[in-house]
Order: C-alpha cells, then structure tokens, then sequence
C-alpha cells in the first residue's frame, strides 16, 4: 500500500561537490521505448497563443513559464524552450541525494521542485534550498516524468498506476490502473464539454483519457505498440506515436482516431509542436520535420556516417532544431529545411533531452557532465560533472535548472 513518509532532510550544500568547466566520466544507462504527442488540426491553432489552443484556464501551459515547469519539455506543445534566464558560469546551488537512482525528469511549480526514484518514492523539496516538504512511496520505480496542474502532482509508476498527489501534503487523492509501465507524463485538456481532462500513455499499447476529478477512464485508445512519450495538447486533438511506427491524432472528446501518420520507423521521443511543424526522432536514426497541414513528413535528416537511433527528444523554436542521439552527436538542424546547422560530438550517448535557455542549449550525458553549448555555434561554454551518468532531462524556471541523475542526486543550478 502506498504511504507517506515523513522527511529527511538528505539535502547537501553545493561545496560539497566538483564544478568545473571541463570535465567528464563513462556510466552506463538504460533506455526504453516510445513516445506520445498532441498536435493541432490546423497550423493555425497550433501557432496562436495558449487561449487559442485551449480555455485561459490553461491556456498558459502552452507557452514557456518563467516561473514554472510543469510538465515534461516544460510546455503542452513539448518545445523545450524555457522563459527564464540562467548566469553565463551556472554555481551548483545545492544536491538532494535519494539514495537511489534518478531517471525521472522534475517538475517545478510554486517554488516547489517535484521529482521520483528508482525506489518508487516521489518528493517534494523547495527550489530554494533543497529542503524535503514531504514524499510519497509508491512502491515501486518511478521513471515517468511528473506533471503538476492547480495543486495535483500527476505520476505514473511501473506497476501500471497513476497517481494523484496533493501538491502541498502529498497525500493520494486518487489512482488509476493501467495493465502496462508507464513512463510517460500526463498532459492536461480542458474539455469544452466541462472537466478537465487528463491523457496518458502505457506500456499497454493505450492512451488513456481520465477525468482530472476522479481519475475515472473516459475513453481508451489501443495502439499498436508500446506507447512511452508525454502526451502533447492543441485545438482538442492529441496524438501517440510509438513502436508501431504511426503518430495517431486522437480527437479528446471523443476518443476517436482522426489520422495517423507514417513515421518510418519505431519513435521512442515526444516531438516539438512549432507553428505548422512537428519535430519528431524515430529508432531509424532520423529526425523527422512533419508537416501538421498536410499530415506527412516534410522532411527527414539522417547523419551521413553514424547510423544510430534517437532516444531523446528534440528542443525547438524558430531558429533550430537541436537533439542529441545515441551516436553521441548532438544535432542541430534547420527547421524549415531539415540541413544540419551543426553537430557536436559528446564523447558518449545522449539520452537526455535538451532545453534551450537564450543563445544556449542544456542537457545531461551519459559521461556524467551538465553541458551547455551555444546555440548558434554548438561550441561548448560550460560543464560539470555529476560522475554519473545522466538520463533524465532539464526543468529550468526561476533562474535555476534541476536535474537528477544515476547516483541519485538531484542537483540545482543558478
């Protein structure tokens, strides 16, 4: 049974850890596979402000925060662009060490940080100082993002079931029973109809739709592979691509497939919703530019030499494409044309995804190293190694950016 466990208080001050500028160690991850989107009917809707797309309600989940990373990429559309800013020499403000292993990529709403471990606990420290608020024990891993929506921290586990936490206590207000893992987030839809809405991939081939209220099953969409992405929301359809290959765009209200588009390949990341664009990376080591009008892939980049496959997913605005692969490059394309603006070679695999923080580009390595490149260039402009390797993805809000890693630290910088 799931239960509340008091604090600890495991937080630790920066000096007790290594920044420098260069620097860098092999660990080994695991990975998995699929992804899930939602997309628009129309580039129109796709790239108007967030009261276009959905009700003002939460119409802001649409656009970067400044304040605020709710939900996995930091935005319904998954475009990994944060509003804030972070100082040219990022200082390692303070750890949090869970004693296990951190795959799970936080959330960051109300000066609180939210975050899971391999040992199935959820926790709730302040983006402050680091300090333990409370956490649950779920029982098992949690590898899924987390998604905090009006006071409820949302998270799936691999025993199948979702959770809902109270924000402030931590204390279950609800879960649901899925028949697969889940590593996917869970995205929000306000439904016209009335209630909000809540959607959610799992390892049993389905995308599910419950009520926000009582986590009731509104509808069950059965695809035909695994589905392992956080779900992404525009103009009331969403869609799921995976193992089997296709992006599905599934209409909210109703449950009902509308399209599916082929994708060439399995697809194990969530793609970037960028005006008319979808950006997408399969298992067929490409990156896919997909075209939201005519609903077929505008175009498709493939390294010349290094045919390896994509985990990670893209950060997108209008200027560049960028996303780190298992052939240790990372990739930054043009997005209108799909052509390579540059590429930077890690020295090891990337499954972490990147975020774009003003001329920069953040992201985890399997060396163990936070890295920061320019935007414009790829050229790297700062590092510190974690010594371990780094699976879970950036949340950057109020000038700060957290991330957690294999040796089960969680680390803020500012």
């Amino acid at each position: 049974m799931s239960e509340i466990v008091p604090p600890s208080g495991r937080s630790a001050p920066a000096s007790a850890l290594r920044l420098r500028r260069w620097a860098g160690r092999s660990r080994i991850l695991a990975p998995v596979l699929l992804l899930g989107i939602l997309l628009g009917v129309g580039a129109a809707a796709i790239a108007g402000d967030g009261e276009d797309q959905e009700s003002t309600a939460s119409g802001s989940l649409f656009q970067p925060s400044a304040d605020a990373w709710p939900v996995f990429r930091g935005n319904l559309l998954g475009t990994g662009v944060a509003a804030t800013t972070l100082p040219d020499e990022p200082k390692l403000l303070w750890t949090f060490d869970t004693g296990s292993e951190i795959e799970s990529t936080a959330a960051i709403v109300g000066g609180v940080v939210f975050f899971g471990d391999y040992e199935g606990r959820v926790y709730a420290v302040t983006l402050e100082e680091g300090k333990e608020l409370w956490r649950f024990d779920a029982g098992t891993p949690i590898k899924a993002p987390l998604s905090v929506f009006d006071g409820v921290v949302y998270i799936g586990d691999e025993y199948g079931l979702i959770h809902a936490l109270d924000a402030g206590s931590g204390e279950e207000k609800w879960q649901f029973e899925t028949l697969g893992e889940i590593y996917a987030g869970v995205s929000l839809h306000e439904s016209p109809e009335g209630g909000d809405r809540l959607l959610v991939g799992s390892y049993d081939n389905s995308l599910y739709c419950l009520d926000r209220e009582s986590g009731e099953k509104l509808w069950q969409v059965e695809t035909e592979g695994y589905v392992h992405g956080t779900p992404a929301v525009a103009d009331g359809l969403t869609t799921v691509s995976g193992c089997d290959g296709f992006m599905w765009l599934i209409d909210i209200e109703t449950g009902e497939t509308i399209h599916k588009i082929n994708l060439r390949g399995q697809a194990a990341s969530s793609p970037a919703v960028i005006g008319e664009m979808a950006y997408v990376a399969t298992y067929e080591n490409e990156v896919l530019g997909i075209d939201l009008e005519r609903r077929e892939v505008a175009w498709a980049y493939e390294h010349e030499v290094r045919k390896f496959p994509f985990y990670a997913s893209a950060a997108a605005d209008d200027e560049i494409v960028v996303i780190g692969g298992r052939d240790k490059i990372v990739h930054a394309l043009d997005p209108r044309t799909g052509e390579r603006k540059w590429e930077w070679n890690s020295g090891a695999r990337l499954d972490s995804s990147p975020v774009i923080v003003g001329d920069r580009v953040f992201l985890g390595s399997k060396r163990g190293p936070v890295l920061a490149l320019d935007k414009a260039t790829g050229e790297p402009v700062w590092e510190f190694d974690t010594g371990s390797a780094i699976m879970a993805s950036p949340a950057v809000a109020s000038e700060r950016l957290v991330i957690g890693s294999l040796d089960g630290i969680l680390y803020c910088f500012g």
